[in-house]
This record gives C-alpha cells, structure tokens and sequence, in this order.
C-alpha cells in the first residue's frame, strides 16, 4: 500500500500533514494540540480533558447544540479525546463537506467561549465521567495500573482529574491554559482524503492566520521506580476480579520497541496468543484476557489484563508468570514469530485504508516522532526483528523489578498476591 504524505509548515510554526486518497468519498481532519495529562501541575490535574470538553461548548458564532448539529446534520461525525501527551479534535464526512469540517473545527480551537454556566455544567458532566470510571472495575484497575507504575509522577494521574481537583478550575485558568498551550508551534493539522495538498494548505492557511505562534510545553521526565513489584488492591464487591499488571519499558524512539510489539502480540493481543491461548482456550480461567503497549516519548509499559473469578487469581497470575518466564528462557520459534509479524503488519495496513485512521497515523507520528512514518519502512523494521531481539527484549522487561501490579476485586489481601508473584 503506497501513501504519499505530504507536509507542509506555515509561517507561524503550525504543521499541516496530509494524504491523498483519490479512492475514497470521505474526508477526515484532526487538530492536534500537543499537551496532555503528563504536562499538567498537581493542581492542574484534569484541565486538558476539562478543556477538551469545553471546546465543544460554544464559540462566539456557534452555541454547543451548534457546533454538533454543524457537522452530524451533514451527515458527519465529530469527537475528542486526551491523552498523556496530546489532545485530538477530529471530524469525518463526505469529502464535498470539507470546507464546513474544517470551519468547525478551527472555530472551536480558536474561538471558543467558555461561558460559566457550560463549564459548571460540564464539571458535574466529568464528576459522573470520574464516578463511572470508579464503577467499571476493569478501568479503575487500569487507573489504579498507571498510578502503581509511575508514583507521584503526573503520568501517574488520571486524565479525568479527580473530583477534588477538577472542583477547583475556574474560567480564568481555562482561558490562560489554551493562551498558553493551543499555540502554533505546538499544533498540527491532519487530513485524509480525496484532495490534494495544495488545497488541504491553502484551506488553513486561511483559518489559522490568527493562531499565535508560541512554544511546546515542558514536562517531567518519567523515570523507573527502585522497587520491587508493587501490588495494589481495592476491595469492591463484584462478581469478577479484574487484573491489570504493567513491566516498565523504553520509550517510543528506542530502536527496540517493534520487537517489544511483537512480543505484546506472541502474549496476548489476539486469539491465537500464549496468553489467551493457556488460560481461557485451555484452562478456562478467564473470558477476557490480552497485552497492549503503553509508548511515551521516554517511558513505556507492556501491560496484561484479565477479568476472572477470585477464586482463580493464584493459579492465573503463577500461569502468567510462568508464561513470562517462558519467553524469557527459550525465544519464540519461526512460525510463532512469522505469525506475530504477519498479524502486526496485517493490522497497521488494514487500519489505513481508512480516513480516520490516516489522520491518526499522522498525527501521532509528527507528535512522537517529528516526522510522518513511513509504513513500509515500519514494515520492514517489524519483518527484521528476530527471535533473539524479542527474547531481549523480554529479558531485559519482565522483571519483577519493573513489574506494577493493580487488582479490583472482592480480595482484601495484598500481602498473599505479593507472595504468589514472589513465588
């Protein structure tokens, strides 16, 4: 699949990516602020999500009902997220609309209001958000996961912020985070679709002119905790328990992290993983289980999940140790190898023939890395790594000295899971 991504940077610092994809009949468009959770002060805790929420709130030429029914009444779809380095506003319809997507969108990043009554609104909108996450064990073992792995650090801090927190910003701090934050050099515009570069520029040449140029934030280098693995537990009544544990890992520059891919595949991010394959296909411990990657720009995390009966937690968490330590001492054979690469490879290519998934790929790359990566040289890279690098890799993260371990369950005994993951 050949992609050719175009970019261009505008006089006041702000970066303008596309792809041309003259097959499709929608267009899709991000807006890329490059501040997240980890850039935020203790007492900011929550404000880039907060401030997320109310850009969709109200400009000076939009109310909120507006602003959706501008882009869902021409049969489009609008959203946002945040993360711990970036926050995303991204739209999607049919490509002869994209003049109103990108008109929304920049109004939004540019001129939004925040009118008090919208942000008391919205705050006891984020209150349920928090209190929602708190009820959903499987994610509040996450937050409890990311709290246990990077300790009295902001990565460490839930994105939503807490109820204490987020009960203390105020208009004003609002105002001044997106004076400070939603700058030129610290935005990036991302467009797939039916249209060429030149127009893609020319469009937000336009509607970014009054955009000031600014600077990136800063933040606090994360570094790995001298400790042994570290077990949380929080007792809540509910009918499974839910496992979330994480190593420590590199981050996403390190030349290492498509052999960390690959071994997140062998373990647990499909069907035919070791993972999935020993404890729900052959003991039938659990219904759900996989790995995922954690990637920041000087950290990382392989991270395993579960949600299975208490009952079965010792003889789970031990099966999944000791499929670690598998990896660890024997590295994985040709096929299982060709396999995960194929898989890895299979489901990035698949991914970008959509719009949505392109500006993303964009997005995230400029973000990460500076540049917008190649994906036949990501590839290449993956079909390059060998058994010997993933076997490296494994030995090098699966330490129990890297390891974070989050449990939501009915147990009340961290001391016991301590001693299983000890033995």
């Amino acid at each position: 699949m050949d992609h050719l991504y175009r970019l261009t940077t505008l006089p006041s610092g702000a970066r303008i990516a596309s792809v041309e994809m003259p097959h499709m009949r929608s267009v899709a468009v991000g807006f890329w602020a490059g501040i997240g959770g980890r850039h935020e002060s203790l007492e900011q805790n929550g404000i880039s999500h907060f401030l997320e929420h109310l850009l969709f709130k109200g400009t000076k030429a939009r109310n909120a009902r507006q602003i959706t029914e501008s882009v869902e009444g021409i049969g489009g779809y609008l959203n946002a997220f945040t993360t711990e380095d970036h926050t995303c506003y991204y739209a999607k319809a049919a490509v002869a609309h994209f003049g109103a997507l990108c008109e929304v969108l920049s109004d939004m990043y540019l001129r939004s209001q925040f009118p008090k009554a919208e942000i008391e609104r919205e705050r006891e909108v984020i209150r349920e958000e928090i209190l929602m996450y708190r009820d959903q064990p499987s994610q509040h073992a996450q937050e409890l996961l990311t709290e246990t792995l990077w300790p009295s650090h902001p990565l460490g801090r839930p994105l939503t912020g807490t109820l204490e927190t987020i009960s203390h910003l105020q208009r004003a701090d609002f105002i001044d985070y997106r004076r400070a934050h939603y700058n030129a050099r610290n935005t990036i515009i991302t467009v797939a679709g039916p249209l060429p570069h030149e127009r893609v520029v020319a469009e937000f040449s336009r509607l970014l002119r009054t955009l000031p140029a600014g600077h990136s934030p800063r933040y606090t280098r994360a570094r790995l905790p001298k400790q042994p693995a570290q077990v949380r537990v929080h007792t809540q009544d509910t009918e499974q328990t839910h496992l979330a544990m994480g190593f420590h890992a590199f981050g996403r520059a390190d030349s290492r992290r498509y052999a960390l891919k690959l071994l997140s595949v062998i373990l647990g991010e499909n069907m035919s993983s070791r993972l999935f394959q020993k404890l729900r296909e052959q003991r039938g411990y659990c219904y759900h289980i996989s790995s995922s990657m954690v990637a920041l720009a000087d950290s990382g995390a392989l991270c395993i999940s579960a949600g299975l009966d208490m009952a079965k937690l010792k003889s789970a968490l031990q099966l999944i140790l000791k499929e670690l330590h598998a990896i660890c001492t024997k590295k994985p054979g040709a096929d299982e190898l060709r396999k995960a690469r194929d898989y890895a490879i299979g489901i990035t290519l698949m991914g970008l023939e959509s719009t949505t998934n392109q500006i993303m790929w964009m997005g995230e790359s400029m973000l990460g890395y500076g540049k917008i990566l190649d994906p036949g040289e990501v590839e290449c890279a993956i079909r390059s790594v060998t058994p010997e690098e993933i076997q490296a890799v494994a030995c090098h993260c699966l330490h129990r000295s890297r390891l974070g371990v989050a449990i939501v369950g009915p147990s009340k005994d961290a001391a016991a899971i301590e001693s299983w993951i000890a033995g």
